[in-house]
Formats: structure tokens, sequence, C-alpha cells
């Protein structure tokens, strides 16, 4: 748990990891990427048709202010924030997640996960790899996160026209391909799809097609002009099936309509919020229904005015209570219409939605004085010993809550879980077996995860 005075440099605005939206890594091409993934391909396992999303709030969600309320306990404790009742009975949420309530009989709540890292990078890797990270500050996961997983382990069983996995970043901070390579690092789209500009830049293509591609166009200006050189010069016959693979993705039909917005009604979009998390939401949606596997996309700053950042808010980056405020009903709108619009289209036994971020808060506030507003004001800091889990679709029982903490908020009292336990569930959903084996960093073999098994209550 962090008390230092000086502002928690967080999960972000790290230089290491750049939100470009680009395949070009380190030199990589599209079309070599396609072919380091294909080397690896395992493609005798049979895998359902099913997908995930994973809306990650970086910085790591209060648990005491968003879906595991304490209102009983002291002041200290419990906070400014009440309960609400949800349509399901006995299932109550945070007042400031109104679109919520309205949605809680098709997702499920999980109160009792836990672990021990209480540092944004370690608390990531832990979560997303299911190992103990060997270096818990270091912001690239060492053992293989959920989303690389996921890509390599549905390689070759998947149709080329739609990336696998998608994320609004490279990577989680603290997460990664780790041994896998950059062959499994997702297709990157790191723009606010709210911007009227929205755009997927700098998509890499090989040899003569390289450099056909203005890196400043719009993604279907991109599609057009990749479809008119090929027609047009015959390359397609001098490429290899590599590259053939790699502009197919580019000039899919599919891909084309997944990333464009403009092809959803604009009530739906104002549903899900003109900001950069309901637009994200909403493209996550666009691109699992067309054929991607993974989607990760992270909720940090929604790209509107108040100033609001990623989730990590201790005393000196912000007041808690009037962050709450200003976060919770944008964050409300996303997620709420997102679970909606996947049980409305019927993709509620294909799509399986997960809200999560590292850990939890400490049940105690712990005031300081803030950073920028030289004012003691209340924070709550980093917590891993509890946290609370969203989970939506993916033909799961909803409307319940598993598990449970003390009184207090400060670990759980009964049907205690791990991240693994979780990310098995995961697997299970994906039809990955989750004892196969990958190699770590240091080419001996290792399980996707050491422990746990799907969660039951969920099954």
């Amino acid at each position: 748990m962090a008390t230092a005075k000086a502002a928690c440099s967080g999960p972000i605005h790290r230089r290491s990891f750049l939100e470009a939206g680009s395949l070009a890594m380190g030199g990589l091409s599209l079309g070599n990427l396609l072919r380091l993934r294909a080397e690896a391909a395992d493609k005798k396992q049979p895998v359902k048709d099913t997908s995930v999303i994973l809306i990650w709030l970086q910085g790591g969600p209060s648990h005491l202010e968003t879906y595991d309320l304490k209102p009983e306990a002291p002041i200290d404790y419990r906070g400014e924030c009440r309960p609400i009742e949800t349509n399901v009975p006995g299932i109550s949420v945070c007042e400031h997640l109104p679109e919520h309530a309205k949605v809680a009989d098709k997702f499920t709540l999980i109160r009792s996960i836990s672990h021990g890292f209480a540092n944004h990078a370690g608390g990531a890797g832990r979560f997303l790899s299911g190992y103990n990270p060997l270096r818990p500050l270091d912001p690239l996961a060492q053992f293989p996160c959920l989303g690389p997983v996921v890509s390599k382990m549905l390689e070759g069983h998947r149709d080329p026209a739609m990336p696998r996995y998608v994320a609004s970043a490279t990577n989680v901070y603290g997460g990664g391909s780790a041994s896998l390579g950059a062959a499994y690092l997702p297709f990157v789209v790191s723009a606010d799809p709210n911007d009227p500009k929205f755009a997927v830049n700098n998509l890499s293509l090989s040899g003569a097609l390289k450099d056909r591609l203005d890196d400043r166009r719009t993604l279907l200006d991109a599609f057009d002009g990749v479809r008119r050189d090929v027609d047009r010069s015959g390359v397609m016959s001098a490429v290899d099936k590599y590259n053939q693979e790699a502009v197919n993705l580019l000039t899919s039909d599919r891909a084309k309509e997944a990333f464009d917005l403009s092809k959803e009604d604009s009530k739906l979009r104002d549903k899900y919020g003109r900001h950069k998390w309901g637009q994200r939401a909403l493209l996550a949606r666009r691109l699992v229904e067309a054929g991607s596997s993974f989607v990760t996309m992270q909720m940090q700053n929604p790209g509107i005015a108040g100033g609001i950042g990623n989730w990590d808010i201790h005393a000196v980056n912000g007041h808690l209570f009037e962050d709450t405020r200003a976060r919770l009903p944008v964050f409300d709108r996303a997620v709420a219409t997102l679970i909606e619009d996947i049980y409305d289209r019927g993709l509620d036994d294909k799509v399986m939605v997960i809200v999560s971020g590292e850990f939890g808060r400490t049940p105690r506030i712990n005031p300081q004085k803030g950073t920028r507003s030289g004012v003691v004001q209340p924070g709550r800091d980093h917590y891993p010993a509890a946290m609370s889990v969203l989970v939506a679709g993916g033909g799961m029982r909803t409307g319940q809550i598993i598990g449970s903490t003390t009184s207090k908020g400060e670990r759980p009292l009964d049907r205690q879980l791990d991240p693994n336990d979780l990310l098995a569930t995961v697997y299970r959903h994906l039809g990955i077996n989750y004892r196969e084996v990958v190699p770590d960093n240091s080419g001996r073999p290792i399980p996707l995860i050491p422990h746990g098994t799907p969660i039951a209550e969920l099954l």
C-alpha cells in the first residue's frame, strides 16, 4: 500500500509503452508478423466460436466505490457513496451506477478475488498471467498474459480476415507476451473512436505494398487504396502466402465494416456515450461480432472535460469522491450499454465480457494533501487482498454475486478465489486447454496457468 507524499507514478505515462496504432513493432511488418504466428500454430486443436472483451480499468478501481459497498462500516471505511438496489433482489451497486442497476440480471459480480501484488505492474502481471512476477516493478510481464496467449492458442483456427487479438494499447501496463514474443502482441487501435477523424494509422505491409499506404489516411481509405493498388498491379502474385494473408486482412470487407463506427445507429452511439470509453466499448462489440477472438479496451482518460485519468486515486492524485462522482457516470453508461447490446444482439453465448483492474483499493480511507489541490483530501491506496470483478455473457449464469468480503471490505470472507480461477474460466469459454504448455523465458515448458479451475457458479 502506497503512503508516499508524492503522487504515485501510476500505470501510465511510461515512454516504454507506445500507444501508436501500429503493427510495425521494431520494423516487424504485418507479413512477418503473420509468418511468425503461422510457424507456431497448432491447427489440430478444436476451438469454439467464442470471444472475450476485457474492459481494463488500469490503475485499480475501488471495490468500495463500485461493486462492494459497505454502508454499515465506520465512516473512514465506507466513505460517501451509498449502494442502490438493482433489478435483481439482493444485488446492490454504487449509487453512481444506475445503468448497471438496470442490467444486473445480465452480469455476475465476483467479490472475493485476491492476490498478493500491490504495485501496478506486478498486480497486472499476476492477474493476467496467473504467475507471480519475478520482477514486480517490471512494466513488461515475465510470463505470457491473457491476450497474447489467446492469440497464440487460436492461431490457425479463426478467419484471417479479422485480427484475433485487438487492443487499445500494445500492452496493459505489467502485461505482455513475454516468451511468446512480439508475434502475439495485439493489433493496436489507440486512436479515439469518438474522434470524427478516427483512423487506425501505420498499418504495415511488406515489400512492394509497404509504401502504397498513406499512414495518415483514415482506415477506410487505407482499405480501399490497398485494394485498388493490388487489383491494378497484380502484385498479389509476387508475394508469399503470408503477405497475401496480410493483404487479405487489410482489404477484408469484414474488417473494413468492423472498424467503421459510422455504420452504427447514432442513437446507439449516443447511448454508449460520445466519449473514448463509450466508443471503445462499441468498437469492441463490433470487432468480436465480426470475428476477433480477444479485445482489450483500456478505460483510462475518457477524453472528456474534468481531468479524469486512470483509476489510481490516491489522495495525492485526486479527491476520491469528487473523482468517483465524475468518473462513474461515464463508466456506467459505457459498460451497461455494452452488456445490454451484447444480449440484444444475441451474442451473449458467444461473447464473454470481463470488467476489472489489477487490484482493489485500501478499505480504510487514507487522507493526504493533494499534489495539485494543496489541501488534505480523501483517497485509497493499492490493495490486492480484495477486489471485485464483473463478468457477463459467455453463456454463463448471471444475476448473482459470487463470494463476499468482510464487513470492512478487507479480505474475502467466503468463496475466496484466485485470478487463476477467472483465467481458467476464460480459457474454457474460448475452448483453450488451460493446462497446455508454453515456454517460459528460459525455454522451460510451463502450463498456461500453474493452478486454478473454472468458477463453478458461472458454468
